[in-house]
């Protein structure tokens, strides 16, 4: 599906039916007879539109005759199968035509219905590059938050694992390193696509546009630093916390087993003195208690040896 936008005289936002000269053009998982009919009447290349709708495609710039082509990766949340958040990330192509300004993505976004509510100070339909700069700088920014979310989830799972030392908590950790890859690898191509932006001349930019480019250039860096940095303390907790559970393991299996071996010890003193042959004491009224005290006194003896090579 399709919807069409534009500022009206009041600088308000609205929809509207037709195509008309400085418009916002919205395709959210549009249908291939939408595809064609857009490339029709805005004569785009389809390209534009179908590598923006490929969930594998990089991020890149490109410029073909009077329409550039931005697409870069935004981020947003899903869910596993046991409700834990995961933060992945998903292209949306900016495309700049001398008429329009069109945005393609797979999902809806609340990146994007920030601008259709209307919360983005001097935001006007008309004024594509500055459009498209005001919407990688809401990328950048969601990118931020999400980090922030993920360090916080990052402690709350640590906290968790102190007290449980379970696999649950460590899935939780697989999941929170899985999105920042996914992070890494996407902002990483992102900043290229800024850089190329900013040095050469796919759009023309005013002052202030520059100056809102460099701002976007600086947090997609200070983005791609944090999902760096998280991801390397991540992996370290991971291995630290593991070797834990694992030296953990090992201290109940060898308190187990010396449980089991001096329990095993009057089990053993018993079996001897109830052999169908001649044992001592077997004719004393108190064979039972002298039984009672060799098993006793032989687990005891045993189990302060175990106490004192700290086994238990």
């Amino acid at each position: 599906m399709y919807q069409i936008y534009k500022t009206s005289p009041d600088r308000q936002l609205e929809q509207i039916e037709e195509f008309t000269p400085g418009c916002w053009i919205n395709m959210i998982a549009p249908k291939e007879e939408e595809i064609q009919y857009v490339s029709q009447e805005l004569d785009i290349p389809l390209d534009f539109m179908k590598d923006a709708l490929d969930d594998e495609e990089r991020s890149r710039i490109e410029k073909e005759d009077d329409n550039v082509l931005i697409i870069v990766d935004y981020p947003y949340t899903t869910h596993d199968e046991s409700g834990f958040p995961i933060y992945e990330t998903i292209p949306i192509g900016l495309i700049i035509t001398p008429k329009c300004f069109i945005t393609v993505s797979l999902k809806e976004t609340p990146i994007l219905n920030i601008f259709e509510s209307n919360k983005i100070r001097e935001f006007y339909t008309f004024k594509k590059t500055r459009f498209a700069l005001q919407i990688l700088s809401v990328i950048s920014s969601y990118y931020l938050r999400y980090l922030k979310q993920i360090n916080k989830k990052m402690n709350e799972v640590e906290r968790e694992l102190h007290d449980s030392m379970k696999n649950k908590e460590l899935y939780a950790f697989l999941a929170l390193e899985k999105s920042l890859v996914y992070f890494t690898t996407s902002l990483k191509p992102n900043k290229v696509v800024l850089d190329k932006i900013m040095r050469f001349n796919y759009l023309k930019m005013y002052d202030e546009d520059k100056d809102l480019l460099e701002d976007v250039i600086i947090e997609n860096t200070q983005a791609s630093e944090m999902a760096e940095t998280y991801s390397s303390i991540l992996s370290r907790m991971m291995n630290a916390f593991s070797s834990i559970i694992s030296n953990n393991l090992n201290i109940v299996m060898k308190f187990l087993t010396s449980v089991t071996i001096v329990l095993s010890i009057p089990t053993m003193v018993a079996s001897f003195f109830g052999m169908n042959v001649n044992i001592p004491f077997q004719h004393s009224t108190h064979a039972f208690l002298i039984t009672l005290a060799f098993a006793g006194g032989f687990a005891s003896v045993t189990a302060f040896i175990f106490w004192k090579k700290r086994y238990f």
